[in-house]
C-alpha cells in the first residue's frame, strides 16, 4: 500500500519537491560504499556482481579488474574507466568491445591499439597508424619500457 501513496505522491510532485528528492537519492547512492552481489573484491565501492577486483569504483559485473571506475562488463582492465565489454585494457577509457588497449580513448570494436583515439574496427594500430603484428609488439614494448606502462 505504500508504494501506491508514493506513486500518487509523486504523480503530482513539483519541481522543487522532485529536484530535493533526487538529490536525496544520489547522495544516499554515493555515500553507500556497498559492493552487492560482488565476491572477493577489495577496496572497491559501489560495485556489483564483481568479482576478484581490486579498488574499483562503481563498475558493474567486472572480474579481475583494478582501480577501474565506471566500467560494466570488462574483464582483466587496469585504471581504466567508462569502458564497456573490454578486456585487458590498460589505462584507457570511453572504449568498447575491445581487447589488449593501452592509453586509448573512444575505441570501439578494436584490438591491440595503443595510444589510440576514437577509432572504431581497428586491430594493431599505434597511434590511430596500423602496424603489422610483428612491429606492433616491438614498437609497444618499447614504448611501455619509456613510459613506464605496466
Amino acid at each position: 500500500m505504500k508504494n501506491e501513496e508514493e506513486r500518487a505522491e509523486i504523480a503530482e510532485i513539483g519541481k522543487r519537491d522532485f529536484l530535493e528528492r533526487l538529490s536525496h537519492l544520489t547522495r544516499s547512492f554515493t555515500a553507500d560504499p556497498g559492493n552487492p552481489g560482488s565476491y572477493q573484491c577489495v577496496g572497491c565501492a559501489r560495485c556489483a556482481n564483481c568479482m576478484f577486483c581490486n579498488d574499483c569504483d562503481g563498475c558493474y559485473h567486472c572480474t579481475h579488474c583494478g582501480e577501474c571506475r565506471l566500467c560494466t562488463n570488462c574483464s582483466h582492465c587496469k585504471g581504466s574507466q567508462n569502458c564497456h565489454a573490454c578486456a585487458y585494457c590498460v589505462q584507457s577509457e570511453n572504449c568498447s568491445n575491445s581487447a589488449y588497449l593501452e592509453l586509448c580513448h573512444n575505441l570501439s570494436d578494436c584490438n591491440y591499439c595503443f595510444g589510440c583515439v576514437g577509432i572504431s574496427k581497428r586491430d594493431f594500430h599505434i597511434l590511430n597508424l596500423e602496424f603489422d603484428r610483428k612491429d606492433y609488439f616491438r614498437i609497444v614494448g618499447r614504448l611501455r619500457r619509456e613510459l613506464g606502462v605496466r
